[in-house]
């Protein structure tokens, strides 16, 4: 955990600063901070009470005497201070820490200290702050998740709005970032910052430099690929098939990693954990974008030093969040019929699940096909992504295009029967992984079959035809299909507003907007929406996993 310090009055101590600047900063402080600081602040997450009391009493009396008398302006709290407090203040779910920090916050600015705030209301620009404390059942899973990781970031706020699944997630996520597998730690950081910076993600960039940076990892790799081991840039081929068209990995590109004569050769094991990470921090992408993540408190984009009015202060961490951001002012569209269309929608499941027709395996094709082919535009016009993202990616006009392009040849299909996660996938990642395949296998179980047995203003309703529809869909997006489904069912189901949301987020997950994430499912709880993008990450995670471990599979033959 990131420590704090007094450091002497200047420009950079508080102004803004570079990604180079905070790199260093991060290195220089990280290596310097030493003695009682580090350890009150590890005793934050102390499962003992008082424990927890005496290292929130020692973290007060070292940010007063950085604010003392006898300083008289030659010393101030360092930058890292303020925005460590800024983030216990905003997201610690223990309501001693987060009013202390709150209170050490204000009596800075009192002795005029430049302190943060943040830029955003709260985790998401898409969820008002307030509705999501409403639906986020259990703050357990959230006093847990600090506890044991040191912070609560807002990728965990609003999943913990389902909290079977963000118990599974966080599991899984651990298990790969944290075991004692075939990679070194601050590699599987690096990986996740090359996956993510392929969808732009600065969140999930920002998140794993630090990650990457607390695990000894050298600054100048932050700075380019070019600067990596060459054996971390022979991944960029495969990082960018995943991420973008997985259909066409192939044996070839698994042999040109680990036969013998590969230079660098990776291991079976080492690759494999490599693959699973990027899959996983690509899908984790369409999640964050799809739900409209805001930065962190202490991220850059996150927060400001600019001098707030003279009556401005830290909110009290009780106090009502503003129920909307910038994003949803102009952004969202009128309710209108929303009402008229939850009851469409329930009707149209009704008929599905008593429907009795069979149709021939011809027409089942048939349909599958128009549905892959259908044109659905997602293509809108973003800003560029910042340097620190940019540096950390080839080949960026390299993206998705639709799996069959109108006019030309395209791919084979993979037929879910030929090649499967629960037949063929899992078995194959256990043996060279041990657990992940257990982990996995039960993250799709969780969301496949998460219902609250609810639907909008709706109680006691079947949703499992619309799960299987969305997850299927996706599927088919990337080109597997199921012979025993009915693809109709898709379109019966999935108006084309979701179908554009869906889409979006599963293929160009950069291009996500407010407008988008508003204009489906209208009448619905911001929870059902997030449970939406759970489906699509874990869908789309799995599509990507099962062409790379068919690919493995070719090669292992």
């Amino acid at each position: 955990m990131a420590s704090f310090t007094c450091q002497a009055n200047g420009e950079n101590a508080l102004g803004r600063s570079s990604d180079s600047d905070m790199s260093r900063r991060h290195r220089y402080e990280s290596e310097s901070d030493v003695g009682l600081t580090v350890k009150c602040l590890a005793r934050l997450c102390s499962r003992d009470e008082e424990e927890r009391a005496a290292a929130l009493e020692e973290l007060s009396q070292e940010v007063l005497a950085c604010l003392g008398p006898d300083r008289r302006g030659s010393a101030q709290l360092s930058r890292q201070t303020l925005l460590h407090l800024l983030r216990l203040s905003r997201s610690c779910p223990l309501q001693e820490v987060r009013g202390r920090a709150t209170e050490l916050l204000r009596t800075a600015q009192e002795k005029g200290v430049e302190v943060p705030r943040v830029l955003a209301s709260g985790p998401s620009a898409f969820i008002p702050a307030k509705e999501m404390l409403k639906e986020v059942p259990d703050q357990d899973i959230l006093i847990e998740s600090f506890l044991s990781l040191g912070r609560v970031d807002h990728t965990t706020m609003v999943m913990a709005m389902h909290p079977a699944y963000l118990s599974c997630f966080l599991r899984t996520q651990h298990a790969l970032l944290e075991m004692d597998g075939p990679l070194p730690r601050h590699w599987i950081h690096y990986i996740v910052v090359m996956a993510a910076a392929r969808h732009h993600c600065s969140y999930l960039v920002q998140q794993h430099s630090a990650g990457f940076l607390d695990a000894g990892g050298e600054e100048s790799w932050l700075s380019g690929l070019k600067h990596a081991p060459t054996k971390l840039q022979s991944l960029q081929t495969l990082n960018k098939l995943l991420a973008h068209r997985p259909w066409l990995i192939t044996q070839q590109h698994i042999q040109e990693l680990v036969c013998p004569g590969a230079e660098p050769r990776w291991s079976l094991a080492e690759l494999i954990h490599a693959v699973i990470l990027m899959a996983h921090a690509h899908s984790l992408c369409s999640f964050g974008w799809g739900c409209g993540l805001n930065p962190e408190p202490d991220h850059i984009g996150g927060y400001t030093f600019q001098l707030p009015s003279p009556n401005h202060l830290p909110p009290s961490p009780h106090s009502p969040q503003s129920p909307r951001s910038p994003a949803h002012e102009d952004s969202r569209p009128e309710l209108g019929d929303g009402a008229m269309e939850v009851e469409v929608l329930m009707q149209r499941m009704v008929a599905l699940q008593q429907q009795e027709e069979e149709c021939t395996q011809e027409e089942m094709v048939t349909r599958f096909e128009r549905e892959r082919s259908e044109s659905i535009p997602t293509t809108v016009v973003r800003e560029a992504p910042p340097d620190l993202v940019l540096h950390l990616v080839e080949e960026p006009q390299f993206r998705y295009e639709d799996f069959a392009p109108r006019g030309e040849q395209s791919p084979p299909t993979m037929r879910a029967q030929d090649y499967s996660w629960e037949d063929h996938g899992f078995s194959l990642v256990n043996r060279l992984l041990p657990d992940m395949g257990q982990l996995l296998d039960e993250k799709f179980q969780v969301v496949s079959n998460l219902t609250y047995h609810r639907m909008a203003m709706h109680e006691d309703v079947d949703t499992h035809t619309l799960r299987k529809a969305l997850w299927n869909y996706i599927h088919c997006l990337y080109g597997i299909r199921y012979d025993d489904y009915d693809y109709g069912s898709v379109n019966v189901l999935l108006e084309r507003s979701l179908k554009v949301f869906v889409k979006t987020v599963a293929c160009h997950p950069e291009q996500t907007t407010a407008r988008i994430y508003h204009a489906f499912w209208r009448r619905f709880r911001h929870s059902e929406k997030v449970h939406a993008n759970l489906i699509v990450m874990e869908a789309r995670l799995q599509a990507a996993l099962l062409y790379t471990l068919r690919a493995i599979t070719h090669y292992m033959r």
